[in-house]
């Protein structure tokens, strides 16, 4: 009878070792944060077989495009969001997704925001990860970070996207 107790036992243990593979793909979010604290976005993020899936929505912006990136430090300290360091580049690349040399790893398309104040962006990007690895966005806090004009994806540092506007740390 004994044996078969333990064997039971292990069994369980075994089922309880496989429960985090049925959690799902991993996923991560940030509240973007204007400069007086109000909440004027938010982002997901989920890792996929094509890359990680990174969906914005904004909400009272200026209209217009703007620069966004994730940026190397998870902190947002306003009101100028200086706090969340230089755009992500673990690889040491040049800015813009249209430079020849590479873009860092934290460029993205403009968030394009209508005369009401609402926009969004969903894109699909293989330049980082969600899951432990150099180009992970949670290994170490990052930051999602709106600039107030929109970005040029050639210019190095920050294709001249001007200040930041609104900042939001990426979370699991």
């Amino acid at each position: 009878m004994r044996p078969l107790l333990l064997l039971g036992v292990a069994a369980m243990l075994a089922g309880c070792a496989s429960a985090p593979a049925d959690r799902g793909p991993l996923s991560a979010e940030a509240t973007l944060k204007d400069k007086d604290g109000k909440q004027v976005g938010v982002a997901t993020l989920i890792e996929t077989t094509e890359g990680v899936r990174l969906a914005v929505t904004g909400f009272r912006l200026p209209p217009g495009a703007h620069g966004l990136h994730i940026h190397a430090v998870g902190l947002c300290e306003p009101p100028e969001f200086t706090s969340a360091g230089a755009h992500f580049n673990p690889g040491g690349k040049q800015h813009g997704r249209m430079n020849p040399a590479g873009a860092h790893a934290g460029d993205l398309p403009n968030l394009v925001v209508a005369a009401s104040g609402q926009g969004g962006l969903d894109i699909t990007t293989k330049a980082i990860t969600l899951s432990a690895g150099p180009n992970s966005v949670l290994d170490k806090p990052t930051a999602l970070v709106v600039h107030a004009n929109p970005d040029d994806d050639k210019t190095d540092p920050t294709g001249n996207s001007g200040g930041r506007i609104a900042c939001g740390v990426i979370t699991k």
